[in-house]
């Protein structure tokens, strides 16, 4: 059976992109940021995954305001990068993995999240940036990605409870799939920062750990933070956290962090990585099946 053994959360900020792509990794500016990844590197030769569950925002390059899903999952064979503006990058097309991706769609919305389905779509830095990240530059991107888009740029976002849940529903889903595969579970975003108006540049570092302690262990306090603590406390765009969450609830009722890093600045916005390995990775059952079961049974009694 397919099983998830480790969850990562990284920030995707695209200017990490652009000094991977233009060598610059080791200037001064930049050589603190990438080095509190290395561990990651290292750790994920020898414990590469068959497959990524890539929690990710698109930011205007596969979606626009004529269409925002909450949640899209992608189930086509390849994503090409996407052109952001300034072309695409020069990273390696992602290919997918069709049958999971229909897999964990189907298990979705029998478990009553209405997912978006999407055979076709670019990628832009936001699931790019992640690979580069823990990957470097390799000529093909060593495991199969599915991708899987929230909308965290246009009001209402979902909350962190139901992307909580949503994980949940995503290790059921990987659980109950019949190849043997490993599979990790990747939450993006992140951390405080607000692009613009007033307080554009706002990085909280306090609040930023204080969310980073709460992903290990066995408290599931930040799936109740409310959209508007978010905004107050990380900035308008700080709610790409709540992406972290879809992680975190995957790996779940339990979790010992292997690696975390933290830095300030990177551009305008506070750098954060983790990864965990679930300690207790028991689920809740599905509400929704348990709930028709329980009905089933009281019609038959």
């Amino acid at each position: 059976m397919a099983r998830i053994t480790a969850g990562i959360a990284t920030s995707h900020v695209p200017l990490l992109g652009v000094a991977a792509d233009q060598n610059k990794s080791g200037d001064d500016y930049f050589a603190p940021i990438f080095s509190g990844y290395e561990w990651s590197r290292k750790w994920l030769a020898d414990t590469l995954p068959d497959v990524i569950v890539l929690v990710y925002n698109d930011h205007a390059s596969a979606f626009d305001m004529k269409i925002i899903p909450t949640f899209a999952i992608g189930c086509g064979e390849s994503y090409a990068p996407a052109d952001e503006g300034w072309g695409p990058r020069e990273v390696p097309d992602v290919e997918g993995h069709p049958d999971l991706a229909w897999h964990i769609a189907q298990s979705l919305i029998l478990d009553e999240f209405d997912m978006t389905i999407i055979n076709e779509m670019d990628v832009d830095h936001g699931l790019t940036v992640p690979l580069t990240m823990l990957f470097g530059a390799p000529d093909k991107w060593p495991c199969k990605v599915i991708p899987l888009a929230v909308n965290v740029v246009t009001y209402p976002p979902p909350s962190g409870n139901r992307c909580w849940a949503l994980g949940e529903a995503i290790a059921r889903a990987v659980n109950s799939f019949n190849d043997d595969l490993d599979v990790q579970v990747w939450g993006t975003g992140g951390m405080s920062h607000q692009l613009q108006g007033p307080r554009a540049g706002l990085i909280n570092r306090e609040w930023d750990n204080m969310f980073l302690d709460g992903l290990v262990g066995t408290t599931d306090k930040l799936r109740h933070i409310p959209h508007i603590e978010y905004l107050r406390e990380t900035g308008s765009e700080g709610i790409e956290m709540v992406m972290w969450l879809i992680m975190r609830g995957a790996l779940g009722r339990e979790t010992k962090a292997l690696h975390r890093h933290y830095h300030v600045p990177c551009s305008n916005t506070a750098i954060g990585h983790m990864v965990l390995e679930p300690v207790d990775g028991t689920v809740p059952p599905s509400p929704t099946i348990e709930g028709k079961n329980a009905a089933a049974q009281a019609m038959i009694d």
